[in-house]
């Protein structure tokens, strides 16, 4: 095993280009600047590809530990089989890790090794990330993306044009940290503090994998949106509106505006990150009735036309069984994202 430091883990990820934003260097010093801490690694069988993994570590109480991987392992993983895992679990072992959470990236419907339980895994009835997504295809001329969208979609981007709406790049964290708490009071969901969005954007946006785009009316910022990239993917993963002009539908010409940039940083998907866990059937009868968790922005992302993906595991593999039935006690008493 090769325990790696971050210019290290770097060097390593930059022969995966598609890797999972999750997994990059700066997602973990994001983390680590908030409590959390992170361990890089590599292995793999002798003279085949390594694959690695950024784990990440949450302290508890008597040096006991959590311990996860998000939309991980990066490379040839399931063939680097027990070689892998062994060095996995004696990283989590050294740290006390009550047990190890993956959450691998790819989709449950993909016929790959990676998308199967690996040995020594069990599934987790508990998810970090959202389970279910629409990705939407940035492929074609911006007249192909519009015409793969909903009517009404379309209209309300227009609409935000007609209306004055007009989108920037900014970098005013603070304006967009007082629309998040507006937009998390009013639906009723969690916001990290101003530090963490301004921790996040210091890291992604000096070499082009973020930008926070403001939506504004007259001078008067609307609402905010914060888009990461990586190689052919792109993430939507904070956005924020507040309370004025809503008639004006600046949250609509936002993700517009975020797909183009996406597109012009080579990306060629936009992951709109989050929907309820249902199936699309369930989802569709549903949408127009219910508003609780992630039901209440279904509607307005089912709209730009992406493609549902359901995501392989959570997997479990348990270093503590006591502990962790413990935890799934608690765990199982939490409200439910959606």
């Amino acid at each position: 095993m090769a325990v790696l430091d971050l210019h290290q883990w770097d060097d390593f990820l930059f022969q995966y280009p598609d890797a999972h934003v999750l997994q990059t260097g700066e997602w973990g010093q994001l983390k680590a600047a908030f409590g959390g801490e992170v361990a890089r690694l590599a292995a793999g069988q002798p003279g085949a590809p390594r694959a690695g993994a950024q784990i990440l570590f949450r302290r508890l109480p008597l040096g006991f530990s959590l311990a996860y991987i998000p939309r991980g392992p990066v490379g040839p993983w399931a063939d680097a089989g027990e070689v892998f895992w062994r060095e996995v679990d004696a990283e989590c072992r050294r740290r006390r890790a009550i047990f190890l959470k993956v959450e691998p990236d790819c989709w449950e419907e993909a016929h790959s090794p990676s998308a199967s339980l690996p040995a020594g895994f069990r599934p987790s009835p508990h998810s970090i990330q959202p389970q279910r997504t629409l990705v939407v295809s940035l492929q074609g001329s911006d007249e192909e993306l519009l015409a793969r969208m909903k009517q009404k979609t379309r209209y309300n981007i227009r609409l935000a044009q007609k209306k004055g709406v007009v989108i920037r790049p900014s970098a005013d964290i603070e304006t967009f940290y007082r629309l998040m708490v507006i937009t998390g009071g009013r639906d009723s969901f969690g916001v990290h503090s101003l530090e963490y969005y301004r921790r996040a954007y210091e890291l992604f946006h000096p070499h082009g994998a973020c930008e926070l785009l403001m939506a504004e009316y007259a001078g008067e910022p609307l609402a905010g949106l914060m888009v990461f990239a990586r190689g052919r993917r792109a993430w939507y993963f904070y956005g924020a509106s507040g309370n004025e002009h809503r008639d004006r539908m600046p949250t609509y010409i936002l993700q517009w505006e975020a797909m183009r940039w996406a597109r012009q940083q080579g990306c060629q998907e936009y992951d709109l990150w989050g929907i309820p866990d249902e199936d699309e059937a369930t989802l569709e009868a549903n949408f127009t009735s219910r508003r609780s968790g992630l039901w209440g922005v279904y509607r307005f992302k089912r709209g730009f036309g992406g493609r549902i993906f359901r995501a392989a595991g959570p997997w479990d593999r348990v270093y503590n069984p006591v502990l962790y039935a413990l935890y799934r006690l608690y765990a199982g008493r939490r409200t439910p994202a959606a």
